[in-house]
């Protein structure tokens, strides 16, 4: 796994897209070679050429990120990958276009757009079935032993056999109380916990995670001791459990592991600088949605009665209570109807145009009004009602520990999980906001972001 932005992305992965990066770079290059009738050495290194190629390289890229093809979804068949990558092209030429109105010296040259757009959708395609069908195996999986079969161990192993994108493999498990031989979320169980030594010496793998089910199981320190010396990578199930998941294990956190973390935020810098860029970004947002908001206003207006902001209580820094504003996305008696109830994805109590505001996620661009009172941040833990914290906080451990940042219009929740209208939701969300405190940075805040404005391009609804 290699660390980008702060998240853990699988060292496959990013070997793709920086192959491709380099694959589409070359196209656009080659095809100014072939086609131009001036120096194309002058063209690329003094006419900006080599500027406008990256240029359309970053819409290409851009382009299969938001078709989902840098997320580990693979296309059904040979066409269906060439018709998809045919349409991050498309966009490609659709970002050239718009380019014409702004300013024509951005532009590549036709010849060279066309020449280098063939080039590269071939070129991309042939890359893609290699890498499926020959590097994938040829890199391997990074293999993972497990000393331990505790409940965290038994669900990292499950999600790593659904997820092969990930690069991780389970090569078997060490446990006292398990029969040798037994299978166990496709891997079996190796031998005992004073097998290690000779089990690592066979399996060769290249990450030891720990968790033990009982504290009464004797563990093999020296063992663990002299292999991790000898270069293998050993760690505690959470940590494992936290870079494959993206979020902490609650279930495994100790009061102990959040005190005396030296990576824990927030920093008093960064929650200045989250400051700075969250007034800057919604002060912009204000001015280029503002047309848009006046047309969902009066849409909201004429489509049912009642107020078109909605306006609601939610919990804040420190616990503190401040008015959240929405465009009005459910009936105005919604509530005189149900009571305080949490909102779920087909919520019968919102309306046809709140529906699609939800979709689109337009419902929440009063918020950027929230960022510029300072009750608020662009990127947060989402806040929750007053009536629901009281009660949460009472059930579910460290969740008061959410409230000790700015809520945010989007947050790491958000775009990982779906909506939460049980106690188990709330707690998988929690583990995010989590994860999301304990790794605040500009930069996860700019992947969040970038995550949002796909999540709103493909229609998946606030969450």
């Amino acid at each position: 796994m290699v660390r980008v932005f702060r998240v853990s992305v699988p060292t496959s992965l990013f070997l793709l897209v920086v192959c491709e990066a380099l694959l589409l770079t070359a196209a656009y290059v080659i095809a100014s070679f072939l086609t131009l009738e001036v120096d194309p050495t002058v063209f690329l290194l003094y006419d900006g050429g080599l500027a406008r190629s990256l240029l359309v390289v970053a819409s290409v890229m851009l382009g299969l990120h938001f078709l989902d093809l840098y997320s580990g979804r693979w296309a059904a068949s040979r066409t269906a990958l060439a018709l998809e990558l045919g349409q991050a092209f498309g966009i490609a030429f659709l970002v050239q276009a718009f380019l014409t109105y702004l300013n024509r010296n951005w532009m590549l040259p036709r010849t060279v757009m066309l020449y280098g757009s063939a080039m590269g959708l071939g070129m991309t395609l042939g890359w893609r079935l290699f890498y499926d069908a020959v590097l994938m195996q040829a890199i391997g999986a990074h293999r993972v032993l497990f000393v331990g079969t505790n409940l965290l161990v038994e669900e990292i192993a499950s999600y790593l056999r659904r997820h092969p994108e990930l690069g991780m493999e389970a090569v078997g498990y060490l446990d006292d109380d398990r029969p040798v031989g037994s299978e166990l979320h496709g891997a079996k169980i190796l031998g005992p916990l004073s097998a290690l030594r000779a089990v690592a010496e066979q399996t060769r793998p290249d990450r030891i995670v720990v968790g033990l089910r009982e504290r009464r199981q004797k563990l093999p320190v020296q063992d663990l001791l002299d292999l991790r010396f000898s270069g293998i990578l050993v760690e505690e199930v959470a940590t494992t459990y936290e870079t494959v998941r993206g979020r902490v294990a609650t279930q495994e956190l100790r009061p102990a592991q959040l005190i005396f973390s030296g990576e824990l935020g927030p920093r008093p810098a960064y929650v200045r600088l989250q400051r700075i860029y969250s007034i800057l970004i919604a002060a912009a947002g204000l001015v280029l949605t503002l047309p848009l908001m006046l047309l969902i206003a009066l849409a909201v207006k004429i489509s049912s009665r009642g107020p078109v902001l909605y306006r609601q209580t939610r919990v804040g820094q420190y616990g503190r209570p401040f008015t959240l504003y929405k465009f009005r996305s459910m009936y105005a008696d919604a509530e005189a109807r149900t009571g305080v109830v949490w909102a779920s994805k087909d919520d019968p109590r919102v309306t046809p145009v709140g529906r699609w505001l939800r979709r689109l996620r337009l419902d929440e661009l009063p918020q950027f009004f929230n960022v510029l009172k300072g009750d608020m941040a662009i990127v947060g833990p989402r806040p929750e009602r007053p009536e629901f914290v009281k009660v949460l906080s009472e059930k579910i451990p460290y969740y008061r520990q959410r409230h000790f940042v700015k809520p945010g219009i989007t947050g790491w929740a958000q775009i990982n999980y779906k909506y939460g209208d049980t106690i188990e939701d709330t707690i998988v969300k929690l583990e995010y906001d989590l994860y999301y405190i304990k790794h605040m940075s500009p930069a996860l805040d700019a992947f969040i972001i970038f995550q949002t404005l796909k999540t709103m391009l493909r229609l998946r609804g606030a969450q």
